[in-house]
């Protein structure tokens, strides 16, 4: 059978297992064994185990668990309604002001937390229930959280960009640094749509909008409260600088800064918010330890996945044909963020770049792009595949937030922050500097 047939026959088998509830890692590590038992027979079964398991035996790979300790300290504490009380004193007065202190809110946990559900999850648990107390529109209340927890996989420290790192052999710090300018920038799209929306949806009522005499006095009441509640999370902001500085000076390596984040956040939160019972340690090591398992074993599968791909030479003809095409590197470009968008809406983020990166690198490289953008805009690619059906993971996340919200409402709310993320595509192709100034103004 040519590898063609076999690529399709695979590719149907995975879709089939998803669409009937299958997690992720174990559709993958299924098709992937029936696949090498069916072109090389029993003995393949050694090199899938060994496939598997030599993947998430690489040291690089500390700094995940790692990070997602530090994002689960910073999550299961009150750091998240300390942010969010913070940014809304200031940001009530913009049009739609609570709305645009939720993305902020997001902006700045994503780089707290270094996770998309996390980022969601703890800014939407407050953000929703007093956006619609205060009579925004479900649509906008549960768009702009979807899409603000997006940001958690571009701003650093990003785990999908340290997959990303360790799959192509790229600086880990140079693509943290990346993602800095990128995502302030669909920060700030997605403030300015939010503002637009909720002057056409008119009708919200935000609390902080009144007479200069009563914001003055609701100001002055409420200003000591919110401060005391910023200076709560200035020591979390600095230990996250204190990582990228480590980073990109050289200082440590990833896993190193890793590992000391996580001992700083964990300690801070126990301090800080006096977390001294076993149940919110507890907490913290069990969320850990769920989401740490669950990218590993999708990554360990994933690796088998793109190993049984290769073994058939399906990849090879893929890429062969995609290097192939007599076309302008940019209708070349367009093709393959086509190709991303649409894996990443079955796909989580982790499982498509284990298995894209390393195929797509060497034809990114031979069309004169550069590594580390490339990087931002599979980034951004997989960023909308989180808030489009079916996979959409953070929508689920807001239904799971906000039951009554119909998902219909949340998919509609979601999709104009999805074209904003275009938008921000299309800005990085004709500005790339937008991401690569910044890296190369400090690392040269």
């Amino acid at each position: 059978m040519d590898p063609i047939t076999l690529g399709i026959i695979v590719a149907i088998g995975l879709i089939v297992l998803m669409a009937i509830g299958t997690p992720i890692a174990f559709a993958l590590g299924g098709v992937s064994l029936v696949a090498l038992l069916y072109d090389r027979g029993m003995p393949e079964l050694t090199y899938f185990g060994e496939t598997f398991f030599d993947r998430i035996a690489e040291f690089g790979f500390v700094a995940i668990p790692m990070f997602i300790l530090m994002g689960a300290a910073v999550a299961s504490s009150p750091t998240g309604r300390d942010l969010y009380r913070s940014l809304d004193l200031w940001m009530g007065r913009l049009p739609g002001g609570l709305a645009v202190s939720n993305i902020g809110a997001c902006t700045i946990f994503s780089a707290l937390s270094g996770s998309s559900p996390a980022t969601c999850a703890a800014i939407g648990k407050m953000g929703i229930p007093e956006m619609r107390t205060r009579g925004y529109p479900d649509g906008v209340a549960a768009g702009c959280i979807a899409a603000g927890g997006t940001l958690g996989i571009l701003i650093p420290p990003s785990v999908t960009m340290i997959i990303y790192g360790i799959s192509t052999e790229t600086s880990i710090g140079r693509l943290f640094i990346a993602g800095v300018m990128p995502g302030l920038m669909l920060a700030s799209l997605f403030m300015i749509w939010t503002m637009i929306a909720c002057r056409l949806a008119g009708g919200y009522n935000n609390p902080l909008a009144q007479s200069a005499e009563t914001l003055k006095h609701n100001v002055k009441q409420n200003v000591d409260a919110n401060l005391k509640a910023l200076i709560r999370v200035l020591p979390f902001l600095a230990v996250v600088a204190g990582i990228l500085f480590a980073l990109y000076g050289g200082v440590a390596t990833p896993s190193e800064a890793a590992g000391v984040g996580a001992f700083l956040c964990v300690a801070l939160a126990v301090i800080i918010y006096r977390m001294w019972q076993v149940g919110p340690i507890k907490l913290i090591m069990r969320d850990s330890l769920r989401e740490s398992v669950m990218i590993m074993l999708v990554i360990a599968c994933a690796e088998v996945f793109a190993y049984a791909l290769s073994s058939m030479f399906i990849t090879q003809t893929v890429a062969a044909a995609i290097a192939d095409l007599e076309v302008n590197r940019w209708v070349l470009m367009g093709i393959i963020n086509l190709f991303l968008l649409v894996a990443g809406f079955f796909l989580p983020p982790v499982a498509v770049i284990v298995m894209t990166a390393p195929i797509l690198l060497p034809i990114i490289l031979a069309a004169d792009f550069d590594p580390y953008w490339f990087a931002v805009i599979l980034t951004i690619n997989l960023e909308i595949g989180l808030i489009t059906p079916p996979v959409g993971l953070n929508l689920f996340i807001i239904k799971g937030i906000a039951p009554d919200i119909s998902l219909r409402n949340i998919l509609m709310g979601s999709l104009p922050y999805a074209l904003c993320m275009v938008l921000g595509i299309l800005l990085l192709c004709f500005f790339p500097g937008i991401a690569l100034w910044l890296p190369n103004l400090i690392m040269g």
